[in-house]
């Protein structure tokens, strides 16, 4: 009996059963031929059977990389060197997790590191290792319809939207181990959280001036005090530096790109994507959406590179001040920084669902006029976005990857904020 080595040869990896399905019966036929340190070749693309690795990281080197061309006789890997490789049958199909979604969400990750590494050198796949255990790993004993990544996913989702407090969902979990036993699932929030920065679901912590005057970031990371003002970057105590460093400020900074890519990665939010080039209303005296607008139009005059291909992004950006705590007898201010999406309809755009939060600024007061210190990761971030742009999948065209590039066409805000955010 022959094998089935088409798989071998998919692009697109993670999004076709196949691929996954043909590994696995590979990974099957190889397992008996580890060494006795438990090594054996790599016929990815970048090891080309010149290196060896734990059988364990075969699997995420391959789904990475590829698998290598013209290696057709797998002799390192168990197949007889006699073996017919020209004929093939039809190998192993369906598995525990045959039609996860979370193929195509893995796929997304990785084929964007592998791109960067092809530029900046090899990388390691150590990253994804828990990502691959726990989409590998079923949910329960028997249940077939959930990988256990794909039910965390969905869980971490519902807390979201239903605004479960970290102690809550601890609790739940808690809940759930005890209810059943042989459950796989992680063990706190904060497991779970670390899973989630692995697809690009995370945000950094920038460090800042006590004064407002620098953030630690970039240039500034590793220094102690502000460039500017020279104030400790930590909370001392009596004048002397705890044991454990604690920073006066932190701004959470979530980035924009990774999830402007995701809304591309269905064909569904794809297709939106596009509305604003056909839905632009045919009378001239109605304006139901800012592609309606002589901003809109003028901006295209200016930039008709960048107007040439309806999928570059068009952002707004808009800020204000809360008090989190709900409590008005307690003066306090945090500064959340939002960006719209125009190129989504005016019946979608404006949804909790589709605003991207990019920047939390910490109180307690306002930041006034050092907004643009705080704006800083996200406008160096814009720029990149309007210079060079990101390689994107789009699930919605036969051409699957192409530059997008986004734009941010204006701010809006109260009069108070438009002479710190408006210039």
């Amino acid at each position: 009996m022959t094998i089935d080595k088409s798989w071998t040869t998919i692009r697109r990896r993670g999004s076709l059963n196949e691929f996954w399905n043909g590994l696995q019966h590979f990974l099957q036929m190889a397992k008996p031929f580890v060494n006795d340190r438990g090594f054996i070749k790599c016929p990815c693309r970048r090891c080309l059977n010149n290196a060896s690795h734990q059988f364990e990281d075969l699997e995420s080197h391959i789904f990475q990389n590829g698998f290598m061309f013209g290696y057709n006789q797998w002799i390192h890997h168990g197949e007889p060197a006699t073996a017919n490789a020209g004929t093939t049958v039809a190998g192993p199909s369906g598995g525990i997790h045959e039609r996860d979604e979370m193929f195509d969400v893995l796929d997304d990750i990785i084929s964007e590191d592998a791109n960067e590494d092809a530029v900046g050198g090899p990388s390691s796949n150590d990253q994804y290792d828990d990502l691959f255990a726990a989409l590998r790993s079923e949910l329960y004993p028997g249940v077939s319809s959930f990988s256990s990544l794909n039910f965390l996913v969905k869980l971490m989702h519902l807390k979201v939207l239903n605004k479960w407090t970290n102690k809550s969902f601890d609790e739940l979990l808690k809940l759930l181990k005890l209810a059943f036993p042989k459950i796989d699932l992680v063990e706190s929030h904060y497991e779970a959280k670390k899973l989630m920065t692995k697809m690009g679901l995370g945000y950094s912590s920038i460090h800042v001036c006590k004064n407002d005057c620098a953030l630690f970031w970039k240039e500034n990371a590793l220094k102690d005090t502000c460039p500017v003002c020279s104030e400790s970057r930590w909370k001392l105590q009596s004048g002397k530096r705890s044991g454990k460093n604690i920073p006066h400020k932190v701004l959470r900074y979530f980035p924009v790109g990774p999830r402007l890519k995701w809304l591309f990665a269905t064909s569904k939010t794809a297709k939106l994507m596009r509305w604003y080039s056909t839905g632009k209303s045919k009378d001239n005296d109605v304006m139901r959406h800012p592609v309606d607008g002589k901003s809109w139009q003028e901006f295209d005059k200016r930039h008709p590179q960048f107007a040439g291909d309806v999928r570059n992004v068009r952002l707004g950006l808009a800020a204000n001040g809360f008090n989190p705590f709900g409590n008005m007898s307690l003066s306090y201010s945090m500064w959340p920084v939002v960006l719209t999406t125009y190129n989504l309809p005016p019946w979608i755009c404006m949804k909790a669902e589709y605003l991207m939060l990019s920047l939390l600024i910490p109180g307690p007061q306002s930041p006034g006029k050092d907004m643009d210190v705080f704006l800083r990761p996200l406008i160096d971030e814009l720029k990149e976005l309007w210079v060079h742009g990101l390689d994107t999948r789009d699930a919605a065209s036969e051409n699957g990857v192409f530059r997008m590039r986004a734009a941010l066409l204006w701010t809006v805000n109260d009069f108070p904020a438009r002479s710190n955010l408006s210039r």
